[in-house]
């Protein structure tokens, strides 16, 4: 005999439709838009009700994520409690230094001439600067990742170019501008 249900979902009109908008705005994130079809797939007052199986399978996620989201509506007070987006305090985006305006700040300097006594800027002259500029210390990997990801490359003479958009299908073909 199957236990029984410890989370009944029962929604009215209004957060029938709620829920729908909801799933309608473009904004919307793939993880909320999954919780508000879970949530309509088992509510009992409207329409056919599925199990929690049925509607993993429909919904392509995993049971837990199916009694995860129950939960939180049940628990967290409704709609709200599966719009949001609790992000843990040790994730990579909460703990990220090196954001936007750092980058355009790195890229800055490695597109100013070099310091005096220096043919060209290297990680380490720009790890050393960026000591000064951004008040944080940031190693020279994450620099060379960021000039990588924004597809910095040294030229062939040495110093640091940024493609003009007619030069960047040849910068993509060759990586270096021409």
């Amino acid at each position: 005999m199957a236990r029984p249900k410890k989370y009944n979902i029962s929604l009215t009109d209004d957060e029938l439709k709620e829920l729908k908008s909801v799933m309608r705005k473009k904004q919307t994130t793939k993880t909320v838009r999954n919780r508000c079809q879970i949530i309509i797939d088992l509510d009992e007052a409207h329409g056919k009700v599925l199990t929690h199986a049925q509607s993993a399978k429909t919904n392509c996620v995993c049971m837990a994520t199916i009694m995860n989201t129950v939960k939180l509506y049940s628990e967290k007070k409704g709609i709200q409690g599966i719009r949001t987006m609790n992000r843990n305090v040790n994730s990579d985006n909460a703990r990220r230094k090196f954001d936007g305006r750092a980058e355009a700040r790195i890229i800055e300097i490695a597109c100013s001439p070099a310091p005096e006594g220096h043919s060209r800027w290297t990680l380490r002259l720009l790890e050393e600067q960026a000591k000064i500029v951004l008040d944080v210390p940031v190693s020279k990997d994450t620099i060379g990742g960021a000039l990588k990801k924004n597809k910095l490359r040294p030229h062939m003479n040495d110093y640091w170019c940024i493609p003009s958009k007619e030069d960047a299908d040849f910068v993509a073909l060759h990586g270096r501008c021409p």
